[in-house]
Order: structure tokens, then C-alpha cells, then sequence
């Protein structure tokens, strides 16, 4: 058991406080995961389209100040209530899709577009008290996509991770957790496959 198991970790994140300002490096405390969350140390990160259109200020659900960052991979530090799927030293990516497997969306085996947390995480905060599990002095600051991997910890929902393999090379799979699948639809769709959908992650 890490030390820092149920206890607010600091470390640095790369801070956006406003739409279209350079992103600063700050000291950031993370919250111990509530039920059915998950606390991850990111490892590798990567910059999408996605991340600078909202840091541009165009994005209409863009919040500010946040944590961007949605590609990424990292290591389970710890775990919530009632959390199964993964645990502690398991080496995991963060999805900004969900997958709870239990709504009408994930049921219908044509679409990816889960919505038990979509509520919570299209205004950047966690579905269990309606809050952000990132502060700094106090301040809470909104989470991104439910991922926010622009810190070296993150929280997120228990049904927004995927287990992989511990031998996959975290620089690489990182970019499983968008690239992947946004590229795989686009080229679904470009072949025709109208109603089906392509994951790089999930069912």
C-alpha cells in the first residue's frame, strides 16, 4: 500500500487559468478517491486538437481555471469504495469515453458515447459530490474530459479507466486513450460502416 493512499497528494500540473493564456506550472493537491473513483500517477501525456481548442476559448463547455490533458497512461495509486475493475499497481488508461456497460448507449453496441457520467464530467467535476478533486490553496479547479492528465496524479470515474497490459510501453499506448479511436471512426465512417462504431478502447 502506497503511503499516500487516502491522503491529498500535491504535485505539479500544468494550470490553464484563462482561454488562450500560456498554460503555468503549478503546485496542485489531489483528493483521495471517493467511491467509485480512481487515483492514477500519470507517466506520459499527450497534446490532442481537443485540449488547444478549448484552451483556445472556443470551446462552448470549456471551464476555466482546469487541468487539460486526455491522452494519456499511468499507474493505479489508489483506489474508492466500491471500485473492482482495477487496483492499486495496475497500470491503466484514462478514457474521456466511458464505459459503464449498464446505460441504453453502451447496451446498443453501436456507439461509444456512455452517459451514466457525461453530467459531471461536461462540467468538470466528479459525479459522487458534484465537486473537483483538484485544488490549489483552496481554489477549486474544474477537471477536463473527466481525465485532466495534464498533472502528474489525476481522479477519475471508475468506469472512465482501462487496464492493459503491464508490458505495454506507456509512451505509446498513451494516445489509445483518443487518437486511436477517433482515427478508427473517422475511417469506419470514410468505408461506410454508417451505425457501427470502432474502439480503441472498451467493447
Amino acid at each position: 500500500m502506497a503511503a499516500t493512499q487516502g491522503q491529498v497528494i500535491t504535485c505539479k500540473a500544468a494550470m490553464a487559468w484563462e482561454a488562450n493564456k500560456p498554460l503555468s506550472i503549478e503546485d496542485v493537491q489531489v483528493a483521495p478517491p471517493q467511491a467509485g473513483e480512481v487515483r492514477i500517477k500519470i507517466f506520459f501525456t499527450a497534446l490532442c486538437h481537443t485540449d488547444a481548442y478549448t484552451w483556445s476559448g472556443k470551446d462552448p463547455e470549456g471551464l476555466f481555471p482546469c487541468i487539460l490533458g486526455h491522452e494519456a497512461a499511468g499507474i493505479v495509486e489508489s483506489v474508492g469504495e466500491g471500485v473492482t475493475e482495477v487496483q492499486p499497481g495496475d497500470h491503466v488508461i484514462p478514457c474521456y469515453r466511458a464505459e459503464c456497460r449498464e446505460c441504453k448507449f453502451c447496451k446498443s453496441g453501436k456507439t461509444n458515447l456512455c452517459g451514466k457520467v457525461r453530467a459531471a464530467t461536461g462540467v468538470g467535476v466528479m459525479m459522487n459530490d458534484r465537486k473537483s478533486q483538484f485544488s490549489i490553496n483552496g481554489k477549486p479547479i474544474y477537471h477536463f474530459m473527466g481525465t485532466s492528465t495534464f498533472s502528474q496524479y489525476t481522479v477519475v470515474h471508475d468506469v472512465s479507466v482501462a487496464k492493459i497490459d503491464p508490458q505495454a510501453p506507456l509512451e505509446k499506448v498513451c494516445l489509445l486513450g483518443c487518437g486511436v479511436s477517433t482515427v478508427g471512426h473517422a475511417g469506419t465512417m470514410q468505408a461506410g460502416y454508417v451505425g457501427q462504431s470502432f474502439h480503441g478502447l472498451g467493447t
